[in-house]
């Protein structure tokens, strides 16, 4: 199943969360293995975006890539989702915050523009609120800015989604959410997003899955292709229509993750793995 329409939209990103001071050295790392794509965030609680910028300007530096071969991917991150170290003046109203949150991301990153511009999550877990359509309205004042060329939403639910629909509010390009098996692997939403041309950016996808990388149903057909659990992983999501995440530090295992691109599984197979859950 083709994961985009969007020309641009990689076929892998390397999430950078948790990496702290190991963040320049793996980003290098992942380009040079192969990556194209790169999540991150201006929520310093989380990520060291200054250091994804470093990084990037190491593989830059060697030729490894070029700014233009990328996929660069941030977030604005309210208030209740960051520590004291803020990426905008927090008196300052959600617009300004917004905007300033962009331009620190950009000089993070020594670029002129992201390629994607993520709201981290809506205000509250249940409705789309004032406060998110402020703040979406200054995302795509980013956009017409020339600052971002798409728009996304993280940690949502399908509530907010419809919200935003019946209220005339424009959708955007990439929905990413934490991705569980036992939880039908986000399938309400998955439906949503492919119904409305929405791309569904799915992470945690070993980590919140642990329990279908040890099931026998994965592990035979992971003997039989001769792949990793993992690539069994990524390749059914791929297959059912999600553009998947990976945060490993392992050299060996980008390289499996990678891999998983080129594997191609039965219809019957990715049926299987898609009602583990029950």
């Amino acid at each position: 199943m083709a994961i985009s329409n969007h020309s641009s939209t990689p076929d892998f990103l390397y999430g950078t969360a948790w990496k702290e001071g190991r963040t320049p050295a793996l980003v290098e790392l992942a380009l040079r293995t192969g990556f194209r794509g790169i999540d991150t965030a201006n929520q310093r609680r989380h990520y060291f975006e200054a250091g994804v910028g470093e990084g990037l300007a190491a593989a830059y530096r060697s030729g490894a890539v070029t700014r233009a071969d990328l996929f660069l991917q941030t977030k604005f991150t309210y208030r209740s989702g960051q520590d004291d170290r803020l990426p905008y003046d927090p008196e300052a109203t959600l617009s300004v915050q917004v905007a300033q949150s962009m331009a620190s991301s950009l000089d993070h990153l020594g670029t002129e523009y992201v390629d994607s511009f993520v709201l981290h999550g809506p205000s509250s877990g249940y409705d789309w609120g004032d406060a998110d359509s402020e703040v979406w309205e200054a995302m795509k004042s980013e956009r017409n800015a020339g600052r971002t060329r798409l728009l996304g939403v993280s940690n949502v639910s399908v509530r907010h989604l419809r919200q935003m629909e019946a209220l005339g509010i424009e959708l955007p390009a990439y929905v990413q959410n934490r991705c569980y098996a036992r939880l039908g692997w986000d399938r309400d939403i998955r439906l949503f997003c492919r119904s409305r041309n929405i791309v569904y950016q799915g992470f945690s996808l070993l980590t919140a899955n642990v329990e279908v990388l040890r099931h026998p149903l994965v592990n035979d057909l992971a003997r039989r292709a001769g792949a990793t659990p993992a690539e069994v992983v990524f390749g059914f999501a791929r297959a059912v229509g999600m553009l998947p995440l990976t945060g490993t530090s392992d050299a060996e295992h980008m390289k499996h993750d990678l891999a998983s691109v080129r594997l191609e599984l039965s219809s019957d197979a990715v049926l299987a793995i898609e009602t583990l859950s029950g």
